[in-house]
């Protein structure tokens, strides 16, 4: 997941909170989500990642904006339990639909599926 910044916020590294198991590292001039390789990871951790980083995008204070490629979006979402989500997510990919998701996008799906 790439991480977009307001052009007030000059870096973003580390935890946006805890108990989700990814943090933001900065990677060739950008900002991303990864895996923290220390400690373990809750089912739900990257999907919860994902909606705090697109929660706060919507906020616009220092994150603007989030890019998640449908496949990782699939994935948090399988390991999360929300099958559903998970194949309405593959779907849009397969028919052409969609394969890049940002903030609102995610926060419509959550709405959408009750997540």
């Amino acid at each position: 997941m790439k991480i977009i910044l307001s052009r007030q916020c000059a870096s973003f590294t580390g935890s946006v909170g805890q108990g989700y198991g990814y943090a933001v590292r900065k990677h060739r001039g950008g900002f991303y989500a990864f895996r923290n390789s220390r400690g373990s990871v809750p089912p739900d951790g990257h999907w919860r990642f994902i909606v705090a980083c697109a929660e706060l995008a919507q906020m616009k204070m220092h994150i603007v904006e989030v890019e998640v490629n449908w496949m990782e979006l699939q994935t948090a979402l399988y390991e999360a339990h929300f099958w559903q989500a998970s194949e309405h997510v593959g779907r849009n990919y397969c028919n052409k639909a969609k394969a890049t998701y940002n903030a609102r996008d995610i926060l419509n799906l959550k709405t959408l599926f009750g997540l």
